[in-house]
């Protein structure tokens, strides 16, 4: 057990090492952040801080692949990239540009849909999963292979960009992972998945060195649909999706928040917060500053990690 901290041990040391020389690179070639016109003045100020940064992440990708080429490790760290390179194209069509908008919300969906398609694909047909929905230890609903797919990816799908969303202040996401990465790492028997997640844990506390307030870089899409894309598969891997809604609380909020203010305007012409994701809303309704703002979804993060923990050891341990 000791040695499956060996490889978080040298990430989080390459990471925080690296860092610095990354940041100055982006800025080299001003591949800085744009800010939406729309948001807060106090974000405004943050126009030029170095953008995809969480590019940096893939060291510890190598990491890992270096300590262990299993078929499962493989799994966890290409699904870790294909997801990343999505939010890489995002990110540098953001930067290069300067345009906020980024790639078109279509396309990002049509790749992630195929990437997610091709990956639960290799999961039942290869590693053979099965395709039944946990409920509790004895009690399983079982899905057509099919079915199972469109459901899960819809899910997969869903999940990556609703960890996207949290990833709008600095340290929020990062902050906000670390427990979900801790989740998997306490419940899996596998060896890969708990040094994966170390690794990915090791990876996001280097980087908070860098992305704390006030951040001196942004780990962007390549960091935030990575981290979406990752987590996402490790809840289809360890058959804990009925836990999801509590796990993935604070992702599911920040976007729930999203689709409701949207279809609420589009009807009234009316706005139910005063800005969307929900973490603007209560800087700006409440006063929350965003170290505030941080701490709070961090703990709340921590307390469904701890539920969904005793509810996997009462009800899906076998």
């Amino acid at each position: 057990m000791v040695g499956s901290f060996i490889p978080a041990i040298l990430s989080f040391a390459s990471v925080s090492i690296l860092c610095p020389f990354f940041i100055v690179f982006l800025k080299k070639f001003g591949l800085t952040q744009p800010i939406r016109k729309e948001l807060p003045a106090d974000h405004q100020l943050k126009k030029g801080t170095p953008l995809m940064t969480g590019s940096i992440f893939i060291l510890g990708v190598f990491i890992a692949l270096l300590f262990s080429r299993t078929p499962l490790m493989v799994f966890l760290s290409t699904t870790y990239i294909l997801f990343g390179l999505i939010g890489f194209w995002d990110d540098f069509w953001k930067a290069s540009r300067q345009d906020p908008g980024g790639i078109s919300g279509k396309t990002k969906l049509v790749f992630q849909f195929l990437f997610t398609g091709v990956l639960l694909y290799y999961l039942v047909s290869v590693a053979g999963i099965d395709t039944n929905i946990r409920i509790t230890d004895s009690f399983v609903i079982s899905l057509p292979i099919l079915i199972y797919i469109a459901i899960i990816g819809l899910f997969v799908v869903g999940s990556a960009n609703a960890i996207n969303f949290t990833d709008g202040m600095d340290g929020l996401l990062g902050i906000v992972c670390i427990p979900t990465y801790f989740f998997f790492y306490c419940i899996s028997e596998s060896t890969e998945v708990q040094v994966f997640c170390l690794i990915m844990i090791a990876c996001v506390l280097a980087f908070l060195i860098y992305n704390i307030y006030p951040a001196k870089a942004f780990m962007g899409d390549t960091g935030s649909l990575a981290i979406g894309g990752s987590l996402a598969f490790l809840a289809v891997y360890e058959k804990v999706e009925i836990i999801i809604p509590i796990l993935f609380f604070v992702y599911f909020a920040e976007q729930l928040a999203v689709i409701m203010q949207v279809s609420y305007f589009k009807l009234t012409g009316k706005r139910i917060f005063r800005m969307t994701p929900i973490h603007f809303h209560f800087g700006l309704k409440y006063g929350w500053s965003e170290n505030m703002i941080v701490i709070v979804f961090g703990l709340v993060s921590w307390i469904c990690t701890f539920i969904c923990l005793l509810y996997w050891r009462f009800f899906l341990h076998q």
